[in-house]
C-alpha cells in the first residue's frame, strides 16, 4: 500500500482515538451515540482513502514485457478449451483484429470465434521470440506463435508472426489491434517423373527479351532466367515449386498433348509464358 495512506489513515484514526479518551475523562461533553456516529464516518473515509489510494497506485504500476507475454499466453492457452473469458477481458471494445486468412474482426466476431476444438482434435500455441516496445500508455508486442496440432492421431504444425498494440485506458491495459500472418512453408517434397522431362525441356516467352528457359540434369529440373538457375521440386510430377518462393509452376498441355506454356502460377493467378521451342 502506498506509505501516503498508512501516514493518512494513521493520523485520523489517532485523532479518533484521542477525542474517545476524551470523552471517557469527562473533558469533551460529546453525547456518546454522536461520538460513534463521527468515528464511524472518519473510519469510512479512511477506507475511501484506502480504496482510491490503492486504485490510483495500481494504474501507474508499469507494463512489462513479462506480464504481456503472461496475458498473451494466457489467451492462446484459452483457445484449444474455448474459453471466451480471456478474450473478453484483454481486447478492448473497439479493437482491431485481423488474423493469418486476411479477415477482419471486432471485438465481438473475435470473441464468438473462439470455440472449442472438434472431438479427435488437440493442440497448443506457444508464444516464442518476442519484442516490445513499451513507452507511456502504449505497448507493442511482437512474436512467434507455434502450434502443433493432432487431428484424430496425426501431428501438424504451423509457425505465425504477430504484433499487439495494447493501450492504458482508465487504468487498465488491453489489446486495441492485432495483426497476424503465417509463415511460409514450402510442401512436401514429391515424386518426380523424369520420363516427362523431355516434354518440359525447352525455352519459354514472356514478352520480347523476356525469355527462361527449362533444362534437366539427371533426375533434377531446373528454370533459368538471365543467369539465375533455379531447382524445380516436384509437388506432384506435373506440379514444381522453388525453395522459399510462393507459388507453383506448371506446364500446361494443348489438345494434341504436347507442352505449349509454362505457367508461373502465383497466389492463384498465372503468369503464363509460351513456350518457343
Amino acid at each position: 500500500m502506498n506509505s501516503n495512506v498508512i501516514v493518512v489513515s494513521h493520523a485520523v484514526v489517532a485523532q479518533c482515538s484521542r477525542c474517545s479518551v476524551r470523552r471517557q475523562l469527562g473533558k469533551d461533553d460529546v453525547p456518546a451515540h454522536s461520538a460513534s456516529f463521527s468515528m464511524f464516518s472518519v473510519m469510512k473515509l479512511v477506507l475511501v482513502i484506502i480504496f482510491t489510494t490503492t486504485l490510483a497506485y495500481a494504474a501507474d504500476v508499469p507494463m512489462t514485457q513479462d506480464e504481456l507475454v503472461r496475458r498473451t499466453q494466457e489467451l492462446y492457452d484459452a483457445v484449444v478449451p474455448g474459453n471466451q473469458a480471456p478474450w473478453k477481458k484483454y481486447f478492448a471494445d473497439d479493437c482491431i483484429f485481423s488474423d493469418e486468412k486476411g479477415r477482419t474482426f471486432d471485438k465481438t466476431k473475435l470473441v464468438a470465434d473462439v470455440t472449442p476444438v472438434p472431438a479427435g482434435y488437440s493442440g497448443s500455441i506457444k508464444v516464442d521470440k518476442v519484442q516490445s516496445r513499451i513507452v507511456g500508455d502504449t505497448a507493442v508486442l511482437s512474436y512467434d506463435a507455434n502450434e502443433t496440432e493432432t487431428i484424430f492421431g496425426q501431428n501438424l504444425t504451423a509457425r505465425y508472426h504477430i504484433t499487439d498494440t495494447w493501450l492504458r485506458r482508465n487504468g487498465e491495459w488491453k489489446i486495441i489491434a492485432s495483426q497476424a500472418h503465417r509463415y511460409y512453408e514450402d510442401p512436401a517434397i514429391g515424386k518426380i517423373d523424369p520420363k516427362k522431362f523431355g516434354d518440359f525441356i525447352g525455352s519459354y516467352e514472356l514478352a520480347p527479351n523476356q525469355t527462361r528457359s527449362v533444362t534437366a540434369e539427371g533426375e533434377n529440373l531446373f528454370v533459368e532466367r538471365k543467369g539465375k538457375k533455379e531447382q524445380l521440386f516436384p509437388e506432384t510430377s506435373d506440379l514444381f515449386f522453388r525453395k522459399g518462393v510462393e507459388g507453383r509452376i506448371l506446364f500446361r498441355y494443348d489438345a494434341y498433348g504436347k507442352v505449349d506454356a509454362l505457367i508461373d502460377r502465383r497466389n492463384n493467378e498465372d503468369v503464363v509464358w509460351r513456350k518457343t521451342k
